[in-house]
């Protein structure tokens, strides 16, 4: 017996009709039939009564078929496993990022990745994470590193930082007292923030629409560095996350928003069922971020 007759077998089985079965495995009925035959002589026993209309399955027939799909599905696995070694020897991964995030863990995981699997192409490219997003769905993408306000509908996710906003002001502004500030403070100064498709945006916004406030958003960058040099020089009041706004504070004022309890979240995202280069990137990713204390 070989593959092809089990594959057959399963199929009229399954269908209870020799033509459905046919249909299904593109061959003739005729050629079917026939390896059927073949297949039941081999086994010294009928594997289906074929007095009625539909093809019902005999004693032996019921005996075998748990046996018969195991030994297609045993094949397939032999041939998913050799398509994955192939795949982390002579692949493709394509990675996204979101525009002006420099995360360095991910440059070392990616770095990891390379020397584990020097056969496959990296590509990198920024985007806003909204878009990222789609283009993992797409297929576009294979894992993007993306900022979030909640995991992204049909992906999944491993949070890699989940942090508070925060108003950032210079030494001489009139909030720089406080110790800290609500979004109606914020609601006549001229705001500095990301641009919307970004995970920092979509919460700030969310937030501004629950409280019913309508900052006038002034500024708009896509680098933190950037939204904290027009803050320092009295341009607009900045919303960065709490680790953003720590790196500035040789120049800037951190200020708590103490309505904005919502996390803004970075994240690495991919499709429900990774390729064998994203659950290698996946790895490396988790040890670069998190090190010993990464789960597997």
């Amino acid at each position: 017996m070989d593959l092809r007759q089990l594959a057959y077998f399963v199929a009229v089985a399954e269908e209870r009709n020799f033509t459905r079965a046919a249909e299904r495995v593109h061959i003739s009925q005729s050629g079917v039939s026939a390896q059927i035959r073949q297949l039941e002589r081999e086994l010294g026993a009928e594997l289906f009564d074929r007095s009625a209309r539909t093809a019902t399955l005999t004693a032996e027939g019921r005996a075998a078929l748990g046996h018969a799909r195991a030994a297609l599905a045993a094949a397939g696995a032999v041939g998913r496993a050799v398509s994955d070694v192939t795949g982390l020897v002579r692949g493709r991964l394509a990675v996204g990022m979101v525009i002006g995030c420099t995360v360095t863990p991910l440059f070392d995981a990616l770095a990891a990745f390379h020397r584990a699997h020097p056969g496959v192409e990296i590509s990198l490219e920024e985007g806003n994470s909204g878009r990222l997003a789609e283009g993992v769905r797409a297929g576009a993408v294979d894992l993007a590193l993306i900022g979030t306000a909640a995991a992204p509908d049909g992906l999944e996710t491993l949070t890699l930082i989940s942090e508070r906003l925060v108003a950032a002001v210079p030494a001489g502004h009139a909030l720089a007292k406080r110790r800290r500030v609500t979004l109606r403070d914020l609601d006549r100064q001229p705001v500095a923030c990301m641009p919307v498709g970004t995970g920092l945006r979509t919460v700030f916004d969310r937030a501004c629409a629950e409280q019913q406030v309508e900052p006038v958003i002034a500024l708009q960058a896509s680098a933190a560095d950037a939204i904290a040099g027009l803050a320092a020089r009295g341009l607009g009041v900045a919303v960065l996350s709490e680790s953003m706004a720590e790196r500035y504070r040789d120049r800037l004022v951190p200020l708590p928003l103490a309505d904005v309890t919502a996390p803004a979240l970075l994240a690495l995202a991919w499709k429900e069922t990774p390729s064998p280069a994203v659950r290698e990137l996946l790895v490396h990713s988790r040890h670069a971020f998190f090190g010993s204390q990464a789960q597997p």
